[in-house]
C-alpha cells in the first residue's frame, strides 16, 4: 500500500456515527445561542400590580390579595408594593410589601391586611420601586 492510499482510507461506521453525533450537538448549541440572541428582549423590567376582587374578613381583619407581574425582559430586585386605604378623604392605613426578585414574565401573589374595611373607602395598591440586579 502506498502512502496516498492510507491517507484516503474509508471511514468506519463508528467514525461516521461519532462525526454525525458531534455535528448534531454542535448544530443544536449554535441554534440555541442564535435563538437566545434573536429573542433577547433587552427591555427593562415592567412591573405592574393588580388587586384581586376577593376581600376576605377573618377575625376582624380584612385580607386584600394582589398579584404583581414583571412583563419586561430583565429581572427586578427588591420590588416594593405600597397600599393606602383612604376613608373620608384621610389615609387611615398603609401597607408595604417587598418581593426579593421578579424575573421577566414571572408573577407573585401576596395580600395586605387592614383593620378597616377597604370597601368603605378608596384603596390604592401600586408598585413604588425596584432596583436592577
Amino acid at each position: 500500500m502506498s502512502n496516498t492510499e492510507t491517507q484516503h482510507q474509508k471511514r468506519s461506521p463508528a467514525e461516521w456515527v461519532t462525526f454525525i453525533t458531534a455535528s448534531f450537538i454542535l448544530a443544536v448549541i449554535v441554534s440555541l445561542v442564535g435563538y437566545t440572541w434573536l429573542n433577547d428582549k433587552n427591555q427593562p423590567p415592567i412591573v405592574s400590580v393588580t388587586k384581586k376582587q376577593t376581600i376576605r374578613e377573618i377575625d376582624g381583619k380584612f385580607y386584600v390579595p394582589f398579584e404583581v407581574v414583571n412583563t419586561g425582559g430583565d429581572t427586578a430586585e427588591s420590588v416594593q408594593i405600597m397600599a393606602e386605604l383612604e376613608i373620608n378623604g384621610k389615609v387611615t392605613e398603609t401597607g408595604e410589601q417587598q418581593i426579593d426578585f421578579l424575573s421577566g414574565g414571572e408573577k407573585e401573589e401576596g395580600a395586605f391586611i387592614f383593620t378597616r374595611n377597604p370597601n368603605q373607602g378608596q384603596l390604592t395598591i401600586r408598585v413604588a420601586s425596584y432596583k436592577l440586579p
